[in-house]
Parts: structure tokens; sequence; C-alpha cells
């Protein structure tokens, strides 16, 4: 176990969903009592918060761990863990987080509102700080480990965060993507930055590219539209609705016919679009009116 003090090296960063945000608050302040640096992302649903924790472990593992609570905290573990170099823990005693520190090197704890009063959660908290990678634990009957198993839990580490990064690394195993494999896309005349390949015709699909920083001036078309965004960051602007949609890699917009709408692109964007009928395309608005209603945004 490790001395007091010597866990005070990394941020922790802390989310529940509504079931958990009461025993989170109780953790929150008995943190900041031992001068921990916390950063409390609030209240959500499970998943949302449990991906946003995740996130942020998985991008700074060196110097942030996670703290979750949801109803049973298993919710928020599994979504955690699926963001490459995190392992969340759901923790109902101290045994299992010692067993977790020791064993798996935990970095993000998962806690039950349900189950787990505030003084048992602070045990369990306390316990997961302080204990040190391949500590002697439970399932150790508390002995130091052997030679052997602690060289298999100091492998185990680097081998197990490879395992999401290989995966977004691999062949693409999206239908859309590796039909897009291989293929070039040819500019749009009438906006600048923008790409498209017709995948096939009626009904019509495209996969459509622009660059960072493009505008899509307002516009509308005879048909609706779907779309589905495969890479970067785009905002649409439903002017017709007065709605504005922010949209990210797996967010879905469908945009019905006539609706005149503005499109930006914060980064350099792909989406998947379908639509029925022949392309058509008509401009309520040029290219500089467009920007300069984007910049006021």
């Amino acid at each position: 176990m490790a001395e007091d003090g010597e866990h005070h090296g990394f941020k922790i960063v802390t989310g529940a969903d509504s079931f958990g945000c009461s025993l989170k608050d109780a953790l929150v302040s008995h943190l900041k009592s031992l001068n921990i640096e916390v950063e409390d992302v609030g209240t959500d649903s499970y998943y949302s918060v449990a991906a946003e924790i995740g996130r942020r472990v998985s991008s700074s593992p060196a110097d942030t761990r996670g703290l979750l609570a949801c109803g049973t905290g298993v919710g928020v573990a599994i979504i955690a863990n699926k963001f490459p170099g995190v392992f969340a823990a759901t923790c109902l005693n101290s045994g299992e987080a010692l067993n977790c520190r020791s064993i798996n090197n935990s970095n993000v704890l998962a806690v039950s509102g349900m189950s787990t009063s505030p003084e048992s959660a602070v045990e369990i908290l306390d316990t997961w700080l302080k204990t040190t990678f391949k500590s002697p634990c439970p399932a150790s009957q508390f002995k130091p480990w052997p030679q052997e198993i602690e060289s298999f839990l100091e492998n185990s580490i680097p081998e197990m965060s490879k395992i999401g990064s290989e995966n977004s690394k691999s062949t693409d195993s999206c239908s859309i993507c590796c039909l897009m494999k291989n293929r070039e896309l040819n500019p749009i005349d009438i906006i600048p930055g923008g790409s498209m390949k017709i995948l096939r015709e009626t009904p019509t699909s495209a996969v459509v590219r622009f660059e960072a920083g493009s505008v899509e001036p307002a516009h509308h078309h005879t048909f609706g539209h779907d779309l589905v965004v495969m890479k970067g960051k785009k905002s649409v602007w439903n002017l017709s609705k007065k709605e504005r949609f922010d949209l990210s890699v797996g967010d879905y917009l469908y945009t019905p016919a006539g609706d005149v709408h503005r499109v930006k692109y914060y980064e350099d964007t792909e989406f998947f679009i379908k639509w029925d009928g022949h392309w058509d395309m008509f401009f309520d608005e040029d290219l500089a009116t467009a920007k300069e209603a984007v910049e006021k945004e």
C-alpha cells in the first residue's frame, strides 16, 4: 500500500447519473479534503457521463484517474471500459478495491449509489487510492505475488492497452467505409472545399467530404435527405425551423424537403447522405453572407 500523499500526483475526474450523484458528491468532498485535484463533470445519463470520463482518462492516462457512480456501478464501468487504456472496476467493498488496483492497475473506480453507504464508499475510495499496482491483496492471500505472476501482471497492462487501439487502426468494418476505401471523391464546384462520390442512383446515396473551415451557404433541396457523420465535426443550422444541430462521428440528421439550412465544418469531415430523386441545390444566400452569419454564432 502506498503512503498517504503518494497519490496526489494525478487529477481525478468524476461524474454520476441520478442514482449515483449523492454518493459521488460525498466522495468529491472527501477527495478535496485530501487535497487531491478534482474535476466534476456533473450528472447525466450513466452512459454519457461514463463516456466523458472514459474519454478523458484514455487521453491522459499518466496523470488522470476517474471516479464514477451509478445505481449499481456496473453500467458506468462497462461504458468507460470501451476507451483504450481505461481499466474501470466496480467495487462494492475495500477487498475488491485492493484486488483491482493490485491485479488490473485500475484507473477508474465505479461505485454503487444504491448499494454502498457514503462511509463504505470512502473506505473503498481510500483503499483504491492508496493501493499500488502488484501490491499484496486478497487474491494473493495478502502475500507478495510470485515472480512469474508479477511478470505476467507487468506485461498485461501494455498488452491490454493495445486492444482498443489495434481495433481503431484495423481494416474498416463499417460497410460504408469499406465501400469508400481507395475511391476518389469529385470536387463540388459550387461549394469551395467540398467533394462528393455518388455511390448509387435511385434512391441516391453518396459520401461527401468537406475540408475544415468550409461553409455551405444557406440552401434547400426539393428532396429530404438523411445523413450520418463518418468523420469530423460539423454544425447544421435549420433556418426554416430555427434549430441548430452539432454533429460528430456517428450522429444522424434528417432534413426535410424545402427546409433552408446552412452548414459549418470545424474539422475535415466526411458523411454518408441518402435522398430520393435527382440531385438539386438552390442557394438562399451567397458564401460571404453565410460566413458572416456563422462567425456571429
